[in-house]
């Protein structure tokens, strides 16, 4: 296959040549072009990539407007967002703001190298390559916070720590705590729910002046000689408990 064959544009010099030489040792696609023989009469194939690249776009790609949604394969992350292989090798953005509605450190926070995903087309660049989104995709406000209820106690991610603790505790929703000096941003923490305000009503909130917050509550594990007892965690209002039995083997004790 020719350097010039390798992508579209590499002929023309649009495509650097890192866009070729990161996909050695990797699966592609191409068209045939052509059979020719060598000196012993065997076969050579006359490969092109550049063409399979032209033939998606224009039976597929170009098709596609703002809002379908497509298969895409992670290829690399950056700081600012991840490239997804939308076909044949073409690359699209996913910006990292288009990820998540919590704010995150890293598009590895929601995305790996290797991950098939679907994305949502939000829009076309000037070069008309697409820009992707996956944070349409992941639920609105309402149908994320139908599964909880007031008292219950969930896992969650912490994702900024400013005036308060922004806990992710579903894709598309998060959750304002009491701010604690020792979280960090990534860490894994357990709450409880204390309320649940819907989405307007907690936004005309943030326009007001914020109110001391409460004394957080306090987790505590009781010493006690003797064998241990069974540990329980159980809020008055929620329906859920959470209890450690200290008496079953752990599945992996090494």
């Amino acid at each position: 296959m020719p350097f010039g064959q390798c992508a579209d544009g590499a002929d023309t010099g649009s495509v650097r040549d890192i866009a070729v030489l990161t996909r050695v040792g990797r699966p592609t696609c191409f068209v045939i072009e052509g059979i020719d023989t060598d000196e012993n009469g065997q076969p050579v194939y006359r490969l092109s990539r550049a063409e399979a690249q032209r033939m998606c776009k224009a039976e597929y790609l170009d098709q596609l407007q703002p809002g379908d949604i497509l298969p895409c394969i992670v290829t690399h992350i950056e700081p600012f967002g991840a490239f997804c292989d939308v076909g044949c090798g073409i690359s699209a953005l996913l910006p990292i703001d288009c990820m998540s509605v919590s704010r995150i450190s890293s598009p590895a926070d929601r995305v790996s190298v290797g991950q098939q995903i679907l994305c949502a087309i939000k829009s076309r660049d000037a070069q008309g390559r697409f820009v992707l989104t996956i944070r349409e995709l992941l639920g609105t406000w309402a149908e994320n916070a139908a599964a909880f209820t007031v008292g219950d106690p969930v896992v969650g991610i912490v994702r900024s720590v400013e005036y308060g603790t922004f806990i992710e505790i579903a894709p598309n929703l998060a959750g304002l705590a009491e701010s604690c000096p020792d979280l960090r941003p990534g860490q894994a923490v357990s709450v409880y729910i204390k309320n649940i305000l819907p989405e307007d009503e907690d936004k005309a909130r943030h326009r007001q002046p914020r109110p001391q917050p409460e004394p957080p509550l306090r987790a505590a594990v009781l010493h006690h000689r003797g064998p241990p007892r069974p540990l329980a965690l159980l809020h008055p209002e929620s329906h859920k408990r959470i209890e450690t039995d200290f008496s079953v083997m752990a599945c992996n004790p090494a």
